[in-house]
């Protein structure tokens, strides 16, 4: 902002004279114009930082993607494999043709569920 010559105004008192306002105002704005250059350089880093991350996260989960699907492939023709056992087993199957038409009894022996019990130090009372 520019001083008015006027001489009762009080700031005008107080600035430095009207060269050296001009010089420091130049440095400032120099040092102001090279922080700012220096955190855009940091920004930009960042942001190319980042991108990069990115596109190694992006390729990390296309190989996860492809070897997913290649699983579900897989998984897929077993199921059809077992499906064609299955069907071709069962007109053979004397257990199918021996059962009623009640839904068939499933007997669990009494061991099959137990669970021995892991008692902790930590929890006795």
């Amino acid at each position: 902002m520019p001083h008015s010559s006027d001489s009762s105004d009080s700031s005008f008192s107080r600035s430095p004279p009207p060269g050296k306002q001009d010089s420091s105002d130049d440095v400032r704005r120099v040092q102001r114009r090279e922080k700012n250059r220096i955190a855009a350089q940091k920004s930009r880093q960042r942001q190319t930082q980042k991108a990069d991350t990115l596109h190694l996260e992006s390729e990390d989960l296309e190989k996860q993607n492809a070897a997913l699907r290649k699983e579900i492939k897989q998984l897929t023709e077993e199921l059809k494999y077992f499906t064609s056992v299955l069907n071709s087993h069962e007109p053979l199957c004397s257990v199918l043709a021996a059962s009623t038409p009640s839904p068939p009894e499933v007997v669990y022996s009494a061991h099959a569920f137990h669970q021995p019990h892991v008692s902790s130090p930590r929890f006795q009372p």
